[in-house]
């Protein structure tokens, strides 16, 4: 996800305005039981993960911020998040962070720190693994700096020992992840160039070591697959068919879409065709939508939630909705900088 240029798309609200069919595994099968695949709609609807990644929360208590409820009362923000269902936090990690607020921290002992807390409030934990010191997203995706100069086999070793020591912290810290996404919107590959989609030997060997190691540690974990903008399909299709015909390993796929409302029926019907494609379950691991325009998110919101629970997809997570100015100037938040109050983005997620 994140920092980069925009890529103009007819009647799509960007968020990028910011800073500069394969053999089921045991895991798979594992995934379907923990999915409850026979579950009736309503069953289904029932349990549908409603979820936020607020990564920025702890730097942004560091330094002084702190959020209001809707009647203005200054209170906890995963108090606040409750009160909208929401049941889930995605936290992302990076390998080694500078100590920028915005760009850097998020290192793997910070991330169970705050993990304690999201545990403690009753809310499971996505983690997001970016494998870079700082920010990958489907246009950039570079490994951390100690692994730049490493050939694939050096590569593929240091991948699999950092997952199985990060994981190992987090189960230390008793706050293992229900859903561990290996890569973040990795369309292009990982760690490029040598986990580019062009080498997708490589690609898979990377991504398998770490799913093996994922396992090794948190057998119940369901390791995903993120990709980013699935309204192309044609990159979808080649990621997938690709990654799958060398091997890959992975027990449910999820996806970035910053669409507007009139754009979600459609994207979500292709998250759906290409998860049914190998038989995986799906989920939006990443939503927003300009705080600015507050009721046009609302509303893409909604229907995001509809069109998921209409095809099967299992939650939503939107993607720092707690952020405030001056702290950064993401402008696809759900909090109100001036009142520090949830905009009414944030009902959204109880009309739905």
């Amino acid at each position: 996800m994140f920092p980069q240029p925009p890529t103009p798309v007819a009647g799509r609200i960007t968020r990028r305005t910011l800073l500069k069919a394969t053999t089921a595994t045991a895991g798979a099968l594992a995934t379907a039981v923990a999915f409850a695949e026979l579950e009736t709609p309503a069953e289904a609807a029932a349990s549908f993960v409603k979820g936020v990644d607020i990564s920025w929360a702890p730097q942004m208590e560091a330094r002084g911020y702190s959020w209001k409820n809707a009647g203005g009362q200054t209170q906890d923000l995963l108090t606040i998040l409750k009160g909208y269902g929401i049941t889930a936090v995605r936290l992302r990690t990076f390998v080694n962070p500078s100590n920028d607020p915005a760009n850097g921290h998020c290192g793997i002992n910070e991330v169970a720190a705050f993990a304690k807390r999201v545990k403690a409030a009753g809310m499971s934990i996505m983690l997001d693994y970016m494998f870079g010191d700082t920010w990958n997203s489907v246009g950039v995706q570079n490994p951390p700096a100690a692994w730049r100069n490493m050939t694939y086999s050096q590569m593929r070793t240091a991948m699999g020992t950092y997952v199985n020591q990060t994981m190992t912290i987090m189960r230390n810290n008793d706050v293992l992840p229900t859903w561990v996404q290996i890569g973040n919107e990795i369309n292009s590959g990982i760690c490029r160039p040598v986990g580019s989609v062009s080498s997708p030997a490589q690609l898979t060997g990377l991504l398998n070591a770490a799913y093996t190691q994922v396992k090794a540690v948190s057998p119940n974990s369901i390791v995903c697959i993120h990709l980013a903008q699935p309204q192309k399909y044609d990159v979808m299709t080649t990621f997938f068919s690709r990654f799958a015909a060398n091997g890959g390993k992975w027990d449910m796929s999820v996806f970035s879409s910053y669409g507007s409302a009139d754009l979600a029926a459609g994207i979500v019907g292709n998250m759906k065709r290409i998860s049914d494609a190998y038989g995986k379950p799906f989920l939006q691991s990443e939503f927003g939508g300009r705080v600015d325009r507050a009721s046009s998110t609302q509303a893409a919101l909604v229907a995001y939630i509809k069109a998921l629970k209409a095809n099967g997809g299992q939650g939503i997570f939107y993607w720092e909705p707690e952020c405030m100015s001056p702290f950064t100037g993401y402008n696809m938040g759900a909090w109100d900088s001036a009142t520090k109050r949830p905009s009414i983005i944030m009902n959204g997620f109880t009309q739905a």
